[in-house]
Protein backbone atom coordinates (compact mmCIF):
# COMPACT_ATOMS: atom_id res chain seq x y z
CA UNK A 1 0.00 0.00 0.00
CA UNK A 2 1.35 3.39 -0.89
CA UNK A 3 0.79 6.75 0.81
CA UNK A 4 -1.04 7.90 -2.31
CA UNK A 5 -3.47 4.97 -2.04
CA UNK A 6 -4.18 5.85 1.58
CA UNK A 7 -4.72 9.54 0.79
CA UNK A 8 -7.06 8.95 -2.16
CA UNK A 9 -9.11 6.01 -0.82
CA UNK A 10 -12.82 6.69 -1.11
CA UNK A 11 -15.41 5.18 1.18
CA UNK A 12 -19.07 4.55 0.46
CA UNK A 13 -21.53 6.85 2.20
CA UNK A 14 -23.69 5.30 4.91
CA UNK A 15 -26.82 6.44 6.61
CA UNK A 16 -25.01 7.26 9.86
CA UNK A 17 -21.72 8.17 8.22
CA UNK A 18 -18.56 9.53 9.77
CA UNK A 19 -17.04 12.99 9.72
CA UNK A 20 -15.30 13.14 6.34
CA UNK A 21 -12.83 15.78 7.55
CA UNK A 22 -11.83 13.48 10.39
CA UNK A 23 -11.38 10.57 7.98
CA UNK A 24 -9.27 12.71 5.64
CA UNK A 25 -7.09 13.95 8.52
CA UNK A 26 -6.56 10.37 9.66
CA UNK A 27 -5.73 9.27 6.11
CA UNK A 28 -3.19 12.07 5.82
CA UNK A 29 -1.51 11.04 9.10
CA UNK A 30 -1.42 7.39 8.07
CA UNK A 31 -0.06 8.27 4.63
CA UNK A 32 2.66 10.47 6.15
CA UNK A 33 3.66 7.70 8.54
CA UNK A 34 3.69 5.18 5.70
CA UNK A 35 5.88 7.45 3.58
CA UNK A 36 8.32 7.88 6.49
CA UNK A 37 8.44 4.12 7.09
CA UNK A 38 9.01 3.44 3.39
CA UNK A 39 11.93 5.88 3.40
CA UNK A 40 13.35 4.25 6.54
CA UNK A 41 13.13 0.82 4.91
CA UNK A 42 14.87 2.16 1.80
CA UNK A 43 17.71 3.67 3.82
CA UNK A 44 18.12 0.55 5.95
CA UNK A 45 18.19 -1.59 2.84
CA UNK A 46 20.98 0.56 1.41
CA UNK A 47 22.92 0.31 4.68
CA UNK A 48 22.39 -3.45 4.74
CA UNK A 49 23.77 -3.73 1.20
CA UNK A 50 26.80 -1.60 2.16
CA UNK A 51 27.52 -3.76 5.22
CA UNK A 52 27.05 -6.96 3.24
CA UNK A 53 29.59 -5.75 0.61
CA UNK A 54 32.04 -4.73 3.33
CA UNK A 55 31.74 -8.12 5.00
CA UNK A 56 32.24 -9.93 1.70
CA UNK A 57 35.35 -7.81 0.99
CA UNK A 58 36.72 -8.51 4.47
CA UNK A 59 36.07 -12.24 4.10
CA UNK A 60 37.87 -12.27 0.75
CA UNK A 61 40.83 -10.39 2.21
CA UNK A 62 40.94 -12.65 5.28
CA UNK A 63 40.74 -15.81 3.14
CA UNK A 64 43.67 -14.58 1.01
CA UNK A 65 45.76 -13.87 4.11
CA UNK A 66 44.97 -17.28 5.62
CA UNK A 67 45.76 -19.18 2.43
CA UNK A 68 48.97 -17.18 2.01
CA UNK A 69 50.03 -17.97 5.59
CA UNK A 70 49.24 -21.66 5.13
CA UNK A 71 51.27 -21.74 1.93
CA UNK A 72 54.26 -20.18 3.72
CA UNK A 73 53.97 -22.73 6.54
CA UNK A 74 54.02 -25.61 4.05
CA UNK A 75 57.13 -24.25 2.38
CA UNK A 76 59.02 -23.56 5.63
CA UNK A 77 59.99 -27.17 6.34
CA UNK A 78 63.59 -28.40 6.90
CA UNK A 79 64.37 -30.32 3.68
Amino acid sequence: MTPHEVRTREFAARRRGVDLDEVRDFQARVADELAMLNETVRLLSQENDRIRRALRDWQTMHARRCSSAQEQDRNAGHW
